[in-house]
């Protein structure tokens, strides 16, 4: 998606755009995500396998590309066999296990996003009145996702935000997926702006690490999925970590300050030569 004409920057300050996750972020795609891959394990080895457990081992992998999660699924509940067998079941294909998963997965996936109903009842109104609040003060909003670009376009569309981005990248547009800063970089890039100068807003360990790997602050946003991991890996100061949705704007205000006071400092020690 081409980068919109927009005025750089919003209240004065060194952070000057923003950049916000979907899944997880803005709607809990996540959930629906494990869900699908939960069912179609299932599908594959449907006596051997709980779709509990695959829900619970999705926890670790939230934020991963989808070849890296397959992958891990198919390890840990032994679904390669099954899975080569449903690609060799496709006349003249090259399809290897673990890409044969996935596509079981996405008619699942896909059936879920078909109803609009449910989309909404996923939605994180706080963050999607954040995102909001923050573009009628005049910041740049973008969006960074590990989802296809058809999909992104249907959820924004349900969501009422197909017209209030400036830039949206997604999973097509990049071919390494979070915690690799790839994306995050190229939204930079084709915005005009430094890294430095933008805050991301994200929910997942992988996608902070991508955030910070490219040099950009970050706010944390977990949800039930994402939440103990935070607390496990520590890749984030708590203060900069809202667990609850009703402190979110308030940890947003806080770090937008912070990077202003950093810059400021970092103004003042130049002219003194320190």
């Amino acid at each position: 998606m081409r980068a919109r004409e927009t005025n750089r920057g919003g209240e004065t300050g060194v952070i000057s755009a923003i950049l916000f996750d979907l899944d997880g972020t803005l709607l809990e795609t996540e959930e629906l995500k494990a869900l699908s891959y939960a069912r179609a394990a299932v599908e594959l080895r449907p006596d051997a396998v709980k779709e509990s457990e695959v829900l619970e081992a999705f926890r670790d992998l939230v934020g991963l590309s989808r070849g890296e999660v397959a992958e891990s699924l198919m390890q840990s509940f032994g679904l390669e066999d099954a899975a080569r067998e449903r690609a060799e079941e496709v006349e003249s294909s090259e399809e290897e296990p673990w890409e044969a998963y996935v596509r079981l997965r996405l008619r699942v996936y896909e059936e879920l996003l078909e109803d609009p109903e449910l989309l909404l009842e996923q939605r994180y109104q706080h963050n999607i009145d954040l995102l909001r609040g923050l573009r009628r003060k005049g910041y740049p909003v973008c969006l960074a996702t590990m989802s296809h670009r058809y999909q992104v376009e249907r959820v924004l569309e349900v969501l009422g935000l197909d017209g209030e981005l400036d830039y949206v990248a997604t999973v097509d547009d990049v071919s390494k997926g979070k915690p690799d800063p790839e994306i995050d970089l190229m939204v930079s890039r084709e915005m005009g702006v430094p890294p430095e100068e933008f805050l991301v807003v994200e929910d997942s360990v992988a996608g902070v690490q991508a955030a910070l790997a490219a040099g950009m602050a970050v706010v944390a946003v977990p949800t039930s999925l994402t939440g103990p991991k935070f607390r496990q890996t520590q890749v984030l100061e708590n203060r900069w970590i809202a667990y609850e949705p009703g402190a979110v704007r308030e940890v947003v205000s806080r770090r937008i300050e912070a990077a202003d006071e950093r810059a400021l400092q970092t103004q003042q020690e130049e002219k003194e030569g320190i």
